[in-house]
């Protein structure tokens, strides 16, 4: 079956056509829970968002209808592209998702062939490959880790390498789970480094909220399966009462700022 691209039926964002669609998702899990209730998102191309809310709220199910691994009623597409069945292998390689526990992206038993595996199963050449591995691990700060055991690794390591697998795939969006979650300091603030210098479009479920404050320009906040606010990060983290009907706390240096 072909590859079918949507066109005139998506609308333009800032005259260019989002590298991420999402409208009136809806996803129901076996148990009848109703996770998701009429989601709509558009991400520009470049674009970094944070997307923020209280646990359940719908963020993780959102992620994974991305790519594929969950399909609910609505419409998503990647850069035009419909995330239906047939266009699922050039879909993944558009998305590249980094899940919060990198052990759950690294299963091989060295670096290099973890981050080799997604341009492996792409049926690219070894030079290729090798080449991809090389720029990936370079832009993740990795360099020189190739044939280390990845189970060995920190954990700022280790989400430094599950970073790299999905980079090699040449991702047009990157999504992030809780990229920060478990870190020590300095690992955190590579990491905040890391994503600021990458170009990618991006997309970050996180309980940060100074990550947010730092890196985001535009914060999307969900509760219980819907969006219930999307704007300029400055803006909403000032608003107090907003945070608190949706269980987030004001950043530190925001706090301190409203009160000066």
């Amino acid at each position: 079956m072909p590859i079918q691209h949507l066109t005139d039926s998506i609308p333009a964002t800032n005259g260019r056509q989002p590298t991420l669609l999402v409208q009136d998702l809806a996803f129901h899990y076996p148990d009848g829970h109703e996770a998701l209730k009429g989601v709509s998102l558009q991400v520009a191309p470049g674009e970094k968002v944070a997307l923020v809310g209280p646990n359940g709220a719908g963020k993780s199910t959102l992620m994974l209808h991305l790519n594929g691994l969950l399909q609910g009623k609505g419409v998503v597409a990647v850069s035009g592209l419909p995330v239906e069945k047939q266009n699922l292998p050039l879909i993944r390689s558009k998305v590249g998702i980094v899940f919060q526990n990198p052990d759950d992206q690294l299963f091989s038993p060295t670096v290099f062939e973890d981050v080799a595996f997604g341009p492996l199963h792409m049926g690219l050449p070894e030079a290729d490959v090798r080449a991809r591995v090389a720029r990936a691990l370079a832009q993740v700060g990795m360099a020189g880790f190739e044939q280390r055991l990845s189970h060995h690794l920190s954990l700022g390591q280790k989400k430094r390498v599950a970073i790299a697998t999905v980079l090699s795939m040449d991702p047009e969006i990157l999504v992030l789970d809780e990229p920060s979650a478990g870190l020590d300091p300095r690992s955190r603030r590579a990491l905040i480094n890391l994503l600021r210098d990458l170009p990618q479009t991006m997309l970050v479920s996180t309980h940060d909220m100074m990550l947010v404050y730092e890196l985001f320009p535009r914060t999307v906040i969900m509760d219980e399966g819907v969006v219930v606010a999307d704007g300029a990060t400055q803006e909403l983290l000032h608003d107090a009462a907003l945070l608190e009907a949706h269980g987030l706390e004001r950043p530190y240096l925001v706090t301190v700022t409203t009160a000066g």
